[in-house]
């Protein structure tokens, strides 16, 4: 089970900032699922650049389901 963060009521940069923390404490095989109603870019290319790979899917209600875990 992924660990989850709710960014959805969150004021940026609040949700990068639980996500980076998040993803400090994740072991090679956990995943995190990020909930938002954006596309979060900035944290995207952080990710990137450290070595994340991550999926994105949008519900029908507007939020999008960013998984992410290590490449």
């Amino acid at each position: 089970m992924p660990h989850v963060i709710d960014g959805r009521e969150m004021v940026p940069p609040e949700p990068l900032e639980a996500t980076l923390a998040a993803l400090d404490g994740m072991s090679d095989d956990d995943e995190l699922l990020l909930l938002l109603y954006c596309r979060p870019h900035p944290l995207f290319n952080i990710l990137r650049g450290e070595g994340y790979v991550w999926s994105e899917e949008l519900q029908a209600d507007g939020t999008r389901e960013v998984r992410i875990r290590k490449a």
